[in-house]
């Protein structure tokens, strides 16, 4: 209930200014986006797609609406419509917030914020702003994106001047109620295998970032930490109802990023514990424990005006699952773009994935997972 009303309140804000202005006044802007990807993949089925046999089933159409109603008030809202494998076929509301910017040092904004957490999550949702067709998975997982892009509740926001000789600190802090959806990625092996969360699972998550933007010119470092509260939900199994329960955890995050002239180079690492527990009828299962660690390190150079390369090498591993293929994915990445003009943009990209700790499903690979795959993608993307 409490996501509905800070929605509300955000739209609420959002509308009443128009009645008293005209819509030049307002400087109502508005934007998008379309993509249409491809998936071949050499082994495993990847992203619930048949994409050892080719598959199409990514395709995506964004548009965002934003209006300045008065000089420090920005309000604005982002629906997309997503076709992904089997996790998506609907439209859904990426954000939709007010944001009061008082000066350099204070700003605020309410309503389903955008998280900014690490490195790249504010910017996850805007394709045609990066290069990659895919960002890297172990800290970005393209299935579960709606889940961990947006909040209901609130972010502070400021930036400091420190010195010419010290630069200057930018701060973030955040809190409001995350939901982990039915249909998320992250309950894929769950649902193969029966057990059904109905109502997903949400809960309190309130953190904070630091990024320093150092005397060295083009050159941030950055750290955050985000704090999900316990959460509990109601599970099923064919006719039975149990209670699935997962650990308070903290998500440290550490990150850095240089650019210069046509360079581009970043990193960051990553790492969640924790423990979840299913219960049903009798005593509670004993809990299943994770520690996955991730990090990844890219560079991307400006070719020509119109084309731009990159790799990148991103990998997870989940310290305390059993020895094997399953503990941990590492993907190689290059990948180029190409923009013939403004509006009009074609990615390629090509990884070279080792281990199983992927978004793979059972249903999809009867036969088992190979220790090894290759991916290849081609997304072509229209924007205005």
């Amino acid at each position: 209930m409490k996501r509905f009303l800070i929605l509300g309140a955000a739209i609420v804000l959002m509308s009443i200014p128009v009645s008293a202005q005209s819509l030049e006044d307002l400087n109502i802007q508005i934007h998008g986006y379309a993509t249409q990807g491809f998936f071949y993949t050499t082994n495993n089925n990847i992203f619930t797609t048949d994409s050892s046999n080719g598959s199409p089933a990514w395709t995506e159409a964004v548009v965002n609406v934003g209006a300045q109603p008065i000089p420090k008030l920005r309000v604005g809202i982002q629906a997309r419509y997503e076709l992904f494998g089997n996790y998506s076929n609907a439209i859904t509301l990426d954000w939709a917030a007010a944001d009061y910017k008082a000066n350099d040092k204070f700003g605020v904004r309410f309503g389903k914020v955008k998280v900014p957490s690490g490195l790249l999550n504010e910017t996850q949702d805007i394709d045609p702003s990066y290069m990659w067709s895919l960002l890297p998975q172990s800290i970005y997982p393209i299935a579960s994106r709606n889940g961990q892009l947006s909040t209901y509740g609130g972010v502070v926001y400021g930036v400091f001047a420190l010195s010419p000789k010290l630069g200057k600190l930018e701060y973030r802090g955040w809190s409001g109620e995350d939901i982990l959806a039915s249909n998320d990625g992250y309950w894929l092996a769950y649902t193969e295998s029966g057990l059904v969360l109905p109502n997903g699972v949400s809960g309190i998550t309130t953190g904070g970032a630091l990024h320093w933007r150092t005397p060295l010119s083009g050159l941030m470092i950055g750290a955050s930490t985000n704090h999900k509260d316990k959460q509990t939900a109601f599970i099923t199994s064919g006719a039975y109802t149990g209670k699935y329960a997962l650990s308070e955890f903290n998500v440290p995050d550490f990150f850095a990023r240089y650019e210069k002239n046509k360079l581009m180079v970043a990193v960051e690492a990553q790492r969640i514990a924790g423990s979840y527990s299913i219960q049903f009828a009798g005593p509670v299962s004993p809990p299943g424990r994770y520690d996955v660690r991730s990090y990844y390190a890219m560079a991307t150079y400006k070719l020509t005006e119109k084309f731009t390369a990159g790799a990148y090498d991103s990998q997870t591993y989940d310290r305390s699952a059993p020895l094997g293929p399953a503990r941990y994915s590492k993907d190689w990445v290059v990948s180029g773009r190409i923009d013939f003009n403004q509006f009009l943009y074609a990615k390629a990209e090509q990884h070279f994935i080792e281990g199983t700790d992927e978004d793979y499903d059972a249903d999809l690979n009867p036969g088992g997972l190979k220790p090894n795959t290759k991916l290849t993608i081609l997304k072509l993307g229209v924007s205005f």
